[in-house]
């Protein structure tokens, strides 16, 4: 029963996106929530891992390399390229390439969590990229943009350690010494992930109903086309070089998904609120999509062994 509420996360993203943008009201005063429902997220994931899944990924720089190599190389390319393609207004298109020359976001590291992919290596990428970020995204944009824009790094990393490394490392090493123990608990996580990651979409859903609502066609496609190259690129090279379906899905959702929070701050602070736009749509929109991602590829691997001996321990 847990299992089958689990699986239906497209659903209930769906449905709560829905209210989210009819009663905005209801759902703004969760803003603060926000991060410790991130928190709890990581914390379950955390328990679905063990000090050997992070061995075997540190085993294995070159795929961590390769995702920040895909992440920074495909993203902002993909940007520029559709909005030169839809014509977007120059705003629009500095709001897109902005999101491309983002690092990832903890947003991939949940998705990844039930999409039963690689949480370990997941979670390495978002630390790398996020680290790589001080050159690569100043660079990124000016090289598209022409602009040299400061990124708050040290803001970052503080956050991504608070909301991810602090809870995974909680949850792995308790998860490390009394794995039997917390067996009910485990089983449980996945539905309390679903729940807390449907309120988080609903709360930033809630947040930028009004630019949602003043968006026009052509941005939503744009976002949309951004996100799914950005997932089908990932996959893509990493089946090309031959990687696991696992791995494949983890650069997939590690590429596809950014840390567009930042791009909306960023595009706010040195650019224009439009330049925002996309940022924020991106927010919405690749919540959505990874869930709908995460529910096939979680059906896949129940259905299946996973193929490779690189398999993290799941619920």
């Amino acid at each position: 029963m847990l299992n089958r509420l689990a699986q239906l996360f497209p659903l209930w993203a769906l449905l709560f996106s829905l209210l989210a943008y009819w009663q905005p009201q209801w759902l703004v005063a969760g803003k603060d929530a926000i991060v410790p429902l991130l928190m709890l997220i990581m914390f379950g994931m955390g328990l679905s891992l063990s000090w050997a899944d992070f061995q075997r990924v540190l085993k294995c720089p070159g795929v961590i390399g390769l995702g920040v190599a895909l992440q920074y190389s495909l993203m902002p390319l993909i940007a520029w390229g559709i909005g030169i393609a839809l014509q977007l207004p120059e705003e629009l298109l500095v709001g897109l390439i902005l999101v491309g020359a983002c690092p990832g976001g903890t947003a991939s590291n949940v998705i990844a969590y039930l999409a039963r992919a690689n949480v370990a290596l997941s979670v390495a990428i978002t630390f790398a990229s996020t680290l790589l970020a001080i050159i690569a995204t100043p660079l990124l944009t000016w090289l598209y943009l022409g602009e040299r824009i400061p990124v708050p790094v040290n803001g970052m990393l503080l956050s991504l350690v608070q909301i991810v490394i602090v809870p995974v490392v909680a949850g792995c090493a308790l998860n490390t010494f009394f794995n039997r123990q917390l067996t009910p608990i485990r089983d449980c996580f996945p539905l309390v992930s679903v729940a807390a990651i449907v309120a988080v979409i609903g709360i930033i859903v809630a947040l930028n109903q009004g630019r949602i609502g003043e968006a026009g066609l052509a941005v939503f496609v744009a976002v949309a086309l951004h996100n799914g190259l950005g997932l089908l690129g990932g996959y893509g090279v990493a089946r090309l070089l031959r990687l696991d379906r696992q791995t494949s899905r983890t650069l997939a959702i590690e590429v596809g998904m950014q840390n567009s929070g930042l791009g909306v701050a960023l595009a706010i602070k040195h650019f224009t609120p439009l330049a925002a736009l996309p940022g924020a749509l991106f927010s919405v929109w690749h919540n959505l999509s990874g869930s709908l991602l995460a529910t096939v590829w979680q059906r896949d691997a129940s259905a299946s062994h996973p193929d490779s001996n690189n398999e993290t321990h799941h619920p």
